[in-house]
């Protein structure tokens, strides 16, 4: 059956930290998606602490840059209960409807143009459709459509409602391997770190913590986050630093970085999905890792989580007496 994994968000950021050991990278060469048309004057990070290798064209030619966290503690993240969770079997996203599988991945979106639009970024972002990282994850397209296919007929007679209590029930059968819907995941926290570079014009000068935290966003938003304005204002703004040194004094950054937590604090997305949102944006602290406990309290105490108010149906009794 189907099964959710256990909780690996509490193994925390600290674990993914190049502080205390470095990690190792996936190389480059061995890092392939398929039928990318994409010039990227730039290179992009190396990877992850196990290897991948696909035989198609690559998608993301990693280089020399390197990523500071553990590209496997953030799987493990996204793979728990407060996140994405882990289910083998196409199911009906909460919000929208669309299937999904593993942790999350979406499967049916298609190729999108997105542009960058910060003149000072000189990365390209890559938004490649669900069937080309499909097939980079050594699936058949084929297989792709039963998946499909099936979701259609089981959602059509299930609903969503009977859907969603048939994953907590673990009654769905799966449809793919864990080591499958591992790959699949692999292959899109690559594009969502990929992706966060593109957002952030010094992604390479993010603590690790950081990092992770930023890529998080982006697997969970996708090109949704271009909508968040203000956040990505504030986290390319380098007025915290002396216009005439590389690097800024304490108190100056801290309140940059409390500021860069502000904005996502006041985002729907923060109130509607308060548990996630509290692990992601306490790691934007620059000092999350000395305690990440005190860094996810005192952001969970400025988050008003938001309230949903269901109309009660009117009592048996009471619609008989009006009647």
């Amino acid at each position: 059956m189907s099964q959710a994994r256990p909780s690996a968000a509490c193994q925390r950021s600290s674990q993914a930290q190049g502080a205390a050991a470095p990690s190792s990278f996936i190389s480059p060469e061995n890092v392939y998606l398929q039928n990318l048309r994409l010039e990227n004057p730039d290179p992009s990070p190396r990877m992850g602490s196990s290897e991948i290798s696909y035989p198609f064209q690559p998608l993301f030619s990693f280089t020399d840059y390197e990523v500071k966290f553990n590209i496997e503690t953030l799987m493990d993240i996204l793979r728990d209960s407060r996140h994405e969770s882990w289910v083998l079997a196409a199911y009906p996203d909460p919000k929208t409807s669309r299937p999904l599988i593993g942790a999350g991945f979406n499967l049916d979106v298609r190729e999108t143009e997105h542009l960058q639009s910060d003149p000072l970024n000189p990365h390209a972002f890559i938004e490649p459709s669900s069937a080309e990282l499909w097939q980079a994850a050594g699936l058949s397209l084929e297989r792709l459509q039963m998946v499909l296919e099936q979701f259609d007929r089981d959602l059509n007679v299930w609903k969503k409602k009977n859907f969603r209590r048939k994953i907590r029930t673990h009654q769905l059968a799966p449809e793919l391997t864990d080591e499958e819907a591992t790959r699949l995941l692999q292959i899109s926290v690559l594009q969502a770190v990929h992706n966060a570079r593109a957002y952030c014009r010094e992604f390479d000068q993010l603590t690790a913590s950081q990092q992770m935290a930023l890529s998080q966003l982006v697997f969970q938003m996708g090109v949704n986050l271009e909508e968040f304005t203000q956040f990505l204002g504030t986290i390319n703004d380098p007025s915290y630093r002396d216009p005439g040194q590389l690097e800024s004094n304490p108190e100056s950054e801290a309140e940059h970085w409390k500021a860069v937590q502000s904005m996502l604090i006041q985002s729907d997305w923060a109130r509607r999905y308060t548990s996630r949102a509290v692990t992601v944006i306490a790691m934007f602290d620059p000092n999350y890792d000395d305690d990440p406990t005190k860094a996810e309290r005192q952001v969970k105490a400025v988050i008003h989580p938001l309230v949903v108010h269901h109309r009660k149906k009117p009592h048996a009794g009471s619609v008989r007496a009006g009647n």
